[in-house]
């Protein structure tokens, strides 16, 4: 019975790690949805004339839907974007001066590789959109090729020192005069990884498997042909 302890501690003590992950990942789950669902309410309130710079905050006005009026400067930057519903291109972020005389960060959608030497579209519009302080920096992501005008991750404190705006960026939704080289991309939740159910499941099932081993190893340690040593003629 001595020989049982030690495959019954682990088995044990691994099928309760594998099952208390995966009850993390449901937790997880039930937390990211939640995340979701708040952006969606908040996605889906009225839009309200852009507030001032001095009264936004992340924490609070992200995704809110908002209304401005103006027109873009012609400056603008180009972020390398693969893997978005109007496929691989430049997400062009404009400067866009306001009715008010602000300027801001405009995201004005997905500019095919090849148009990219088109010139800027510059025409007075009335645009809605959306809120956002992305964050798709990272330790690992490459600087981009300034001469090129090549980004390759939409930082907001960044671009707003480059173009000389303040530190907002908007992405269109809708807007009176759309940029002909553009395809807009709203912003949506489909685009944000909720992964934690199949996580949850892997976990689940990594602990089957774990105790099916466990299993299988004491019903071999209790076996009688483990049980006796002598060696058979």
């Amino acid at each position: 019975m001595r020989r049982l302890v030690f495959p019954i501690v682990i088995g044990l003590g691994g099928v309760a790690i594998l099952v208390w992950l995966g009850v993390w990942q449901l937790q997880r789950l039930e937390w990211k949805e939640a995340i979701l669902a708040g952006i969606d309410a908040r996605k889906a309130d009225t839009p309200v004339p852009l507030p001032a710079t001095s009264d936004l905050t992340e924490e609070v006005d992200e995704y809110r839907p908002v209304l401005v009026s103006g027109r873009p400067t012609g400056e603008e930057l180009h972020v390398l974007t693969s893997g978005t519903a109007a496929g691989t291109g430049y997400r062009v972020i404009a400067a866009f001066e306001t009715m008010e005389g602000r300027t801001i960060l405009l995201d004005r959608g997905l500019l095919p590789v090849e148009d990219k030497a088109l010139p800027p579209e510059t025409q007075q519009t009335d645009v809605t959109g959306t809120l956002i302080w992305p964050d798709e920096t990272t330790g690992s992501t490459p600087g981009g090729d300034v001469a090129n005008n090549i980004w390759f991750a939409r930082d907001v404190e960044v671009m707003a020192r480059t173009l000389g705006t303040d530190p907002v960026m908007v992405v269109e939704t809708e807007t009176t005069a759309p940029d002909p080289r553009t395809t807009l991309l709203p912003v949506t939740t489909t685009g944000i990884p909720n992964d934690h159910l199949e996580y949850a499941i892997t976990w689940f099932m990594l602990a089957l498997v774990w105790a099916g081993m466990t299993g299988y190893f004491i019903r071999r340690t209790l076996s009688p042909a483990s049980a006796d040593p002598t060696p058979k003629d």
